[in-house]
Formats: C-alpha cells, sequence, structure tokens
C-alpha cells in the first residue's frame, strides 16, 4: 500500500471535464480550491466544455473572477469524456495531474488523502467508501466490478469515480479514446504503472437513484470487452484467434471425418444431414479466425518498434 504522510506539492493541475451531468462549477470548483490550495504551492485548473453549455460558460467566469487560475476549453460538439480528458492531460504542465468530476463524487475535504498517498505511486483512484448512494446502484457497481475483475483479473472496486492523482509519465504513455476514461486505471496498470486505490468519503449529495438506459450497459460491457482485449493480446493475437480458431477447426475436422466415414463405411446419405454442413462451417470459420490472427501478428511486426507495451521504472546508478 501507499505510504501516507503529509506533504506539500509543487504544482498541480487539475482537469475537470464537463459533460451533460454537472452541477454549478463556480461553487464546485470554489470548494475544489478550499480543499486543494492548502497542500499545493501552484494550483491550475483546466475545465472542458464536451458541448455547448452556456449557464456553465457563465459559473466558469465567476469562478475565474474569483483569482483561481482557470483554463477553459470548449469542444466543437460532444466528443466523449476521454476526448475532454485527452485535451485536459494534453494541456496540462505539472507533474502531477488530477482529475475531478464536474459534479460532486466526494467529500471535497478529503482530496487532501490523495495528495498523501501519491508519495510512492504511479497513479492513485478514489475509492467511495462508504457508499451513500442507493442500495440498487450499490449492486450494480458490484456486479460490473465483479464482471470485470472475472474478465481482467484487475481488482479495482470503484472505476466510476472520476477522481484520480495521476504522474505525468502515465499520461504520457497511456492513450485514451472512445469510453475508456474509466478504465485508465486498468491501462496503466497494464503498462507497469504502480496503481493504488485510496478510499475517501462520498459525497452524501450523490445519494439518489442513477438508472441508466439498457444501451449503455450493453456499451459499457463492449468497453471491458475492448479492455480485456487491449490488456491480453494487444500484441498476442494468434493466441487468441489461434485458440478459438484451432478449437473450431479440430472440432469441425473430428466431426466431419465422421460424417464422411459414415458415408463410405455405412453409406449413410449426406444430402440430408445438417451435420455435414455445420462441420464444414467450423472448419471454414476456423481457418478463417487463425488467419486473421496471423494478420494481426504480421502488423503487429511491422509496428513493433513504435508501439512498445512496457514501462521502464527507473535507471539504476550503481557507481
Amino acid at each position: 500500500m501507499c505510504d501516507e504522510k503529509q506533504t506539500t506539492i509543487p504544482a498541480l493541475t487539475v482537469v475537470i471535464p464537463v459533460t451533460e451531468r454537472h452541477d454549478n462549477l463556480d461553487e464546485l470548483i470554489r470548494e475544489y480550491h478550499d480543499a486543494l490550495s492548502t497542500s499545493v504551492e501552484r494550483l491550475d485548473y483546466i475545465v472542458v466544455l464536451d458541448g455547448d453549455y452556456p449557464n456553465g460558460r457563465k459559473e466558469l467566469e465567476d469562478a475565474a473572477q474569483a483569482g483561481i487560475s482557470l483554463e477553459v476549453y470548449q469542444m466543437a460538439r460532444q466528443f466523449g469524456e476521454s476526448n475532454a480528458l485527452s485535451i485536459g492531460f494534453e494541456k496540462a504542465d505539472a507533474d502531477l495531474v488530477l482529475t475531478l468530476p464536474a459534479y460532486r463524487q466526494v467529500e471535497t475535504d478529503q482530496l487532501v488523502k490523495l495528495l498523501e498517498a501519491i508519495e510512492t505511486c504511479d497513479m492513485v483512484v478514489a475509492r467511495r467508501w462508504p457508499r451513500q448512494d442507493s442500495l440498487l446502484n450499490q449492486w450494480m457497481t458490484r456486479i460490473f466490478h465483479g464482471v470485470i475483475r472475472f474478465i481482467t483479473k484487475y481488482d479495482f472496486r470503484d472505476l466510476g469515480c472520476g477522481v484520480r492523482l495521476i504522474r505525468g509519465r502515465v499520461l504520457a504513455e497511456v492513450n485514451l479514446y472512445g469510453d475508456q476514461h474509466r478504465f485508465l486505471p486498468m491501462l496503466a496498470a497494464h503498462r507497469g504503472f504502480n496503481v493504488r486505490e485510496k478510499s475517501i468519503n462520498q459525497s452524501s449529495r450523490e445519494s439518489k437513484v442513477r438508472v441508466y438506459a439498457p444501451t449503455v450497459y450493453f456499451r459499457r460491457l463492449l468497453d471491458v470487452i475492448t479492455v480485456f482485449f487491449l490488456t491480453r493480446f494487444t500484441k498476442k493475437p494468434l493466441r487468441f484467434f489461434g485458440i478459438v480458431g484451432g478449437s473450431l477447426f479440430v472440432i469441425g475436422g473430428l466431426a466431419l471425418a465422421v460424417v464422411i466415414i459414415q458415408r463410405l463405411v455405412f453409406g449413410v446419405n449426406l444430402g440430408d444431414r445438417p451435420a455435414l454442413v455445420i462441420a464444414t462451417l467450423m472448419v471454414v470459420l476456423g481457418a478463417q479466425l487463425i488467419a486473421l490472427g496471423l494478420v494481426g501478428e504480421l502488423v503487429i511486426f511491422a509496428h513493433a518498434r513504435n508501439d512498445k507495451e512496457y514501462t521502464v521504472a527507473e535507471r539504476l546508478n550503481l557507481d
């Protein structure tokens, strides 16, 4: 676990992506600033508006007039939270970057715990605990993380929390796209970075029931599958496609051999037997999957020099 001790951070950039769900930004940023300013010498804020939010822009103007160092970027349209975060990461100039949601997820006075925990870590992920939201949302969270744990073997317990303290070297190595911002801790851990969770109190204002459309849950399941491939088979596509394709090829080949033997030895008619069609399809599909894995290996081999999946922790000076 990360060591905790009182410390002062020289510089910190706070990145806040603003999507459709957001509180009063003026009040929220002031709360964040009051909680962090006592532990940070230079504190800057980068707010990225993912879409057109006129009220939000007015609230940000009020926050800037209060003397808070604030940069605001307006996206041309809604591109998603991952792209909004990527803009903030690109503009950040501090070695430590803190991502915060545009709505209250945690008690702001608890944020200093992340600053204390980053001393021996590359990334600290906030876990809202104890949970104060509805039992329905708590059970959905447990199911979601149970599926992730089963598929990817990563034991994170609150990937839905947007409060994360990240070192610059992590952001230089890990790229975001699509809806992968939720899985940033997993992607960082896959690259060998030291990622830890830190329990902080959940905001009492986040207690209402939140139910999303079925398509949202389906997209998140697809995101989990995507991250599974990114963390397991990015450099080894033939292992996945070879195992699946080889299994289909062998099973289909054995079934096809049985059907042919029945025709040649026992004179069984093949014209009305669906087993022949199914076995043939399995053999063809298996061969195609194996070929797809080989093509993936060739593509990766051609780009291997420019796409590394490892991270060097430090250079040891033995003099």
